[in-house]
């Protein structure tokens, strides 16, 4: 049986892998103008916007109806597979599921992460589909597997965590004057501070150290960094500062994209791995 491998677009795929997928798009409005994610503005066109909006985006989540338009695509006997960002930061999840009730062959898995640990996923999706392995056991072993998953990020301003909500305006310019930059996780599924140094320099090693402590990179499985804005500079420097923790000192980059970029902000690096 043929398998499809659908993502929604705040997974953060390197081009050999976009080809291999379908891409179901998140929507970004800045004011009254949607724009769809990945569709409809470019990374590039979405971060210059950005840095010159007054206001933070609003994004949206994908709706049943998103996914019920390629899951109707599907020939005869053709199942797949969808991979959503993690049910805790959106409804994408919940669409999923709906657009897939009903349909034999089509499973669901929430990844436990989102922007590169969603890209991360979607690549051992690939290779267990090139290994031959059908939706059902493709479905199986993400939802083993995603355990093991971890992404932690750097983010370069408190601005747009301000914007967000997520943190008081007199923080966020302490911050700023103090030159603060906050280290995050994800844990089950939900964002996760685990430390804020000063200086960008501080920040990646902190992020550094932290890999390390989670055991390292799994250099059998896939790993990726991301970095949010018009610049992938951050995420090489990163890669050639700490290419130690890295599997022969390398590393696939992507950019994040404008769902994610949104609440994160230009300057973020995140590194997505799986524990050994």
């Amino acid at each position: 049986m043929k398998t499809k491998i659908i993502v929604d677009s705040t997974a953060d795929l390197i081009p050999a892998v976009k080809c291999r997928v379908e891409v179901v798009p998140l929507t970004v409005y800045f004011g009254e103008k949607g724009y769809l994610d990945g569709v409809e503005t470019d990374h590039h066109e979405f971060y210059t916007m950005l840095e010159r909006s007054s206001e933070l985006p609003k994004t949206a989540q994908a709706t049943p109806e998103d996914f019920r338009r390629v899951l109707d695509g599907l020939t005869e006997g053709e199942g797949a597979v969808i991979i959503t960002l993690s049910q805790k930061l959106s409804g994408t999840y919940q669409s999923a599921l709906m657009a897939a009730q009903g349909r034999d062959g089509v499973f669901v898995v929430d990844c436990g992460s989102t922007a590169v640990g969603g890209g991360a996923l979607t690549e051992y999706a690939l290779r267990l589909l090139d290994e031959g392995k059908g939706a059902a056991e493709i479905a199986e072993l993400l939802e083993r597997k995603k355990g093991h998953l971890c992404l932690i990020a750097k983010v370069d301003t408190l601005e747009y965590l301000r914007r967000g909500g997520r943190l008081s305006r007199t923080a966020a310019i302490a911050g700023g004057i103090l030159n603060v930059k906050p280290v995050l996780t994800l844990t089950d599924g939900e964002l996760t501070p685990i430390g804020r140094v000063r200086g960008d320099a501080r920040a990646g090693a902190l992020v550094a150290e932290k890999i390390a402590s989670f055991g390292g990179i799994d250099p059998t499985m896939p790993y990726l960094v991301g970095y949010a804005g018009l610049s992938d500079e951050p995420a090489l420097r990163f890669i050639k500062e700490h290419g130690d923790i890295f599997p022969d000192g390398k590393a696939e980059v992507t950019c994040i994209g404008s769902v994610i970029g949104t609440h994160a902000g230009p300057g973020t690096v995140a590194v997505a791995f799986f524990v050994p």
